[in-house]
């Protein structure tokens, strides 16, 4: 399958994600658009890493790992992205306790 279709379904994903941390205001809504954003750059990284990879098999005289190395970024952006998750969702929970609501605008009337 052509890199482009990986790139254009990456560009609507992370267009969804984008739109949807701009015009959201429920604190889940917001975080799950900000998964949907990691996601769509993982996919990047996978196409692109197959991409090169199947350039260096054409090539043999390259190293046996190349073109893994975008994969390794997508497990460490998966592992980063599980912590934010519970970090965000423990957040969310202790703001629901204390104000009733996971309404972020509700967030800028606790400054006062």
């Amino acid at each position: 399958m052509p890199i482009n279709y990986y790139i254009i379904t990456a560009i609507a994903l992370f267009c969804i994600g984008i739109t949807g941390v701009l015009t959201r205001r429920n604190a889940i809504i917001i975080f799950m658009c900000i998964e949907i954003m990691l996601n769509a750059v993982n996919l990047l990284l996978v196409a692109f890493s197959k991409m090169f990879h199947m350039a260096y098999l054409a090539n043999p005289a390259k190293a046996v790992t190349s073109g893994i190395d975008g994969q390794l970024f997508v497990f460490f952006i998966m592992v980063v992205a599980a912590a934010e998750v519970s970090v965000g969702l423990a957040i969310i929970v202790m703001m629901y306790r204390n104000t009733h609501s996971v309404d972020v605008n509700f967030l800028n009337r606790l400054k006062n």
